[in-house]
């Protein structure tokens, strides 16, 4: 990209994040003043976008389970959000096409239907971004989000095939192969290793196999990302290869949000015709709230799900630019679509940042609309009982119960948020129970009485913080120990009154010149001595 370009990017994109807002919002807010001095996109650039849209739906995948999409509050919710949405816009749009409302007047029901579908989706640029900045990813709600919107884009990729008038080959149904050769897939990611090679096997996977064989095939490369980074999600390393593709990622999206704000220079009208689209968010927002709850999740879950998905998406704008293409929209709508989207993200940042607060202060009339039976995984957890807690049962945390072990046997319970790896935990005999620790109703339900020792050895220092301002908030007597990665993290764990922190960068080498010592001497102590 030009420099000027990056340097006006950063600039925006920092006075944009010291107000509290993500950086996006500033990327696409420097798109808008760029086309108003004359800047064109060029083709380097939305190669660039395209990139990052690939990237990031192939590490979707990575961290996706697939039997996610299948359960009924997702596939479910998707489904039925879509089908209400539309009939909505539909109508609200063909009355105002009637009363021959501005921009209105060119509707009919086809264009109205098209516009309403565009303006069905829900971001998934956006939702992952916020999840992540967040590190709720893996929470309940996150997963709960990224599900309905990954079918959301299935939808996409439907219409997309469909109305670009190509129809796949013959050779599409080859595709149907790819998981018989997932080994081979596993066995390069064995040998690609932890470093540049890493990153190439990656890009190798997303760009090549994903991408570069659907578009080969006729069907869209984004879907192919998504696939290929489905296949590989169950590999161990799948989570060391999201996060190496991580900052390219990131780097790759600022062209995304670019290229949205270069589509067009705002008018006076398509602000207001913008402006009022955002206003119907809420009706989103409650329609997926009440699904979500008729599908028996929480109203926090349904809360919080409910505000990720508050916006559209850039799914409306490519809905939107092949409507223009093909003489179904006029070009005017584009530029509203664009708009929209770039107020809606800028509405559901600060929504999002505040959910938790939002969700505790409206609490009592939300939860008038929550089922009495809930989703098991969904419930209300109650501890009692136990004197050892962990949170979070990773590879770190799973150490640390097995090594507690001889000191509280039956007394020590661990908490995990994902399900699977809570049924693996007890299939191996430890006492582990599915718990969100970023979920307020889960403390709310915890009684501390009788705990004598917590460790906090979730992966995110956003859990860890939130789970050691709750036992803050509840004056919790016993021991707290958490994990950290930098300096500064520790001073904010001690601080909230964490007795104990533990650097994994700083004291992993004393941990490892301890372990390897206790070996040493106990192999010393098993050799024969020498006859004298």
């Amino acid at each position: 990209m030009d420099p000027i370009v990056i340097a006006a990017a950063f600039t925006l994109g920092l006075l944009v994040s010291r107000i509290g807002l993500p950086p996006m919002i500033g990327f696409l807010g420097c798109g808008f003043l760029l086309h108003a001095v004359g800047f064109e996109p060029s083709i380097a650039m939305q190669e660039v976008a395209d990139l990052g849209v690939t990237l990031l739906l192939f590490t979707i995948g990575l961290k996706l389970n697939i039997k996610s999409l299948l359960k009924p509050e997702v596939w479910g919710t998707a489904t039925l959000h879509m089908g209400i949405t539309i009939g909505f816009f539909t109508i609200a749009l063909i009355l105002l096409a009637a009363l021959k409302i501005s921009l209105f007047a060119t509707l009919n029901w086809s264009s109205a239907i098209l516009l309403s579908f565009a303006l069905s989706f829900s971001s998934t640029v956006f939702a992952v971004k916020v999840l992540e900045d967040k590190g709720e990813m893996q929470s309940l709600y996150g997963r709960v989000a990224i599900g309905i919107l990954v079918m959301q884009d299935i939808f996409a990729v439907v219409y997309l095939t469909l109305s670009t008038g190509k129809i796949p080959s013959v050779w599409a149904v080859c595709l149907l192969g790819l998981p018989f050769i997932r080994p081979l897939m596993y066995r390069l990611l064995d040998r690609a290793g932890h470093g540049e090679m890493l990153i190439l096997y990656g890009l190798m996977m997303a760009l090549l196999l994903g991408a570069g064989l659907f578009e080969l095939v006729g069907l869209k490369p984004d879907l192919g990302a998504l696939i290929i980074g489905i296949l590989l999600a169950n590999h161990p390393k799948s989570g060391e290869l999201a996060k190496s593709l991580f900052s390219f990622k990131e780097l790759f999206l600022v062209a995304f949000f670019l290229n949205i704000g270069l589509q067009a220079l705002p008018t006076w009208e398509s602000v207001a015709i913008a402006a009022l689209l955002c206003l119907v968010l809420i009706v989103k927002v409650i329609i997926y709230f009440g699904l979500l709850t008729k599908f028996r999740l929480r109203a926090r879950t349904a809360t919080l799900s409910s505000l990720s998905l508050a916006n559209y998406s850039e799914f409306g704008l490519i809905v939107g630019a092949i409507g223009v293409s093909n003489g179904w929209l006029s070009p005017e709508w584009l530029v509203i679509i664009a708009i929209a989207l770039s107020l809606s993200m800028a509405i559901a940042s600060p929504l999002n940042l505040h959910a938790a607060s939002l969700y505790r202060r409206y609490r009592a009339n939300l939860h008038k609309y929550q089922r009495s039976a809930l989703l098991k995984y969904d419930s209300n957890i109650e501890l009692s009982g136990e004197r050892c807690v962990i949170f979070g049962m990773g590879r770190i945390g799973t150490g640390v119960y097995d090594e507690m072990l001889d000191c509280y046997g039956n007394s020590i319970l661990g908490v995990e948020t994902d399900m699977d790896r809570v049924e693996e935990h007890r299939t191996h005999g430890r006492n582990v129970i599915q718990g969100d620790a970023t979920d307020s109703d889960f403390w709310e339900k915890l009684s501390a009485e009788g705990i004598e020792l917590v460790y906090l050895a979730m992966p995110s220092h956003h859990g860890n913080q939130f789970a050691a301002k709750q036992f803050q908030r509840m004056q919790f007597n016993g021991q707290v120990a958490a994990i950290v990665h930098f300096p500064d993290e520790a001073e904010e764990l001690k601080a909230l009154g964490v007795n104990s922190v533990f650097n994994l960068y700083e004291e992993a080498g004393a941990g490892f010149a301890e372990h390897v010592t206790a070996q040493l001497l106990e192999n010393a102590s098993l050799k024969p001595k020498e006859s004298q």
